[in-house]
């Protein structure tokens, strides 16, 4: 990543919806055993063959019935995964039955490499220890957002990048990495030395 901006992550976030990732790698490893994972073979999979694929990323028959209707759709509104990373916007995103918030930032920060900031549950924890809370979702992004543009000249030089969406990308990935690790042992010091 970001050269691994493909529609695999698409299928990803899909899949990650109400589950381990553990369970979606193994849904994923199925898909790739098959072919490789791109807007066509989803779009044209046969619907059973997709559901046993991601059965082990639980909810796979709403899942898979979602994840193919989505790749039709793109298809269909855009013709090409490329033209997709390109023209999409999120209020197509969430237009699209069973993708949320969460998940159309995730495609549009991950997969089209797009200025937006994930907001998980993750993240609502973290701020939540510090005494931060929001009850919306966009009021929770927004904060994320300003407070790192207030400091992005420091962020571009640490991450040694000057593109924000990498920012952002990093910056979402390091409030997972922090709340597993804090909730795994409850050592923030230990993690901030990390």
């Amino acid at each position: 990543w970001p050269n691994h901006a493909t529609f695999e992550t698409v299928v990803g976030v899909i899949l990650t919806q109400n589950t381990n990732f553990n369970n979606v790698f193994l849904a994923i490893k199925n898909l790739k055993n098959m072919s490789a994972i791109t807007l066509p073979f989803i779009a044209n999979i046969d619907l059973d063959v997709l559901k046993e694929c991601i059965r082990a990323s639980g909810f796979y028959n709403q899942k898979a019935v979602r994840l193919k209707t989505l790749a039709k759709n793109i298809e269909k509104e855009f013709t090409s995964f490329k033209a997709f990373q390109n023209e999409v916007s999120r209020e197509w995103l969430l237009s699209q039955k069973g993708v949320g918030y969460e998940s159309a930032d995730s495609i549009l920060n991950y997969a089209c490499l797009k200025d937006e900031m994930v907001v998980d549950r993750y993240t609502i924890r973290m701020l939540n220890s510090i005494g931060v809370e929001f009850t919306e979702y966009d009021e929770t992004k927004t904060f994320l957002q300003n407070s790192i543009k207030d400091n992005i000249d420091e962020a571009f030089k640490l991450l040694n990048t000057k593109e924000l969406y990498v920012v952002y990308a990093l910056f979402h990935g390091m409030i997972v990495e922090y709340s597993k690790r804090v909730k795994k042992d409850g050592n923030l010091d230990k993690f901030l030395k990390d």
